[in-house]
């Protein structure tokens, strides 16, 4: 069946950058646009932002825009997301996730996740 599993996290100073890496198997990711996700403790899972299967075209939530890069390389497998500047407030479970709808982003598929502790 369909799986991602997320990487690349881990524990990180306030203003360091971070990439995560998240490797789609069981399916071609070419099949499905993807997305990024967190859940800080004790908030709701909020949407990052998304990356479309057909052109790369990207979006972001709007209190997302500015600090983070979404991009896949189907050859791979595998989407990514870059981080700049990581705030202690932005310590939470990152997920990937797999969806049939760009906008709006529809999870059908998701990953286990990647914790990221941004310590001050």
């Amino acid at each position: 069946q369909v799986q991602l599993k997320e990487s690349g996290g881990g524990l990180v100073q306030a203003g360091d950058s971070l990439k995560l890496s998240c490797v789609v198997s069981g399916r071609s990711i070419a099949a499905y646009h993807m997305g990024w996700f967190r859940q800080a403790p004790g908030k709701e899972r909020e949407l990052i932002g998304a990356v479309s299967v057909s052109n790369g075209n990207t979006y972001y939530s709007d209190s997302m825009k500015g600090r983070f890069t979404i991009s896949r390389d189907d050859a791979e497998n595998t989407v990514y997301l870059q981080i700049y500047s990581l705030r202690p407030e932005e310590t939470a479970v990152y997920y990937c996730a797999a969806s049939n709808v760009y906008r709006p982003f529809y999870p059908v598929y998701w990953g286990q996740g990647t914790q990221v502790a941004v310590s001050s």
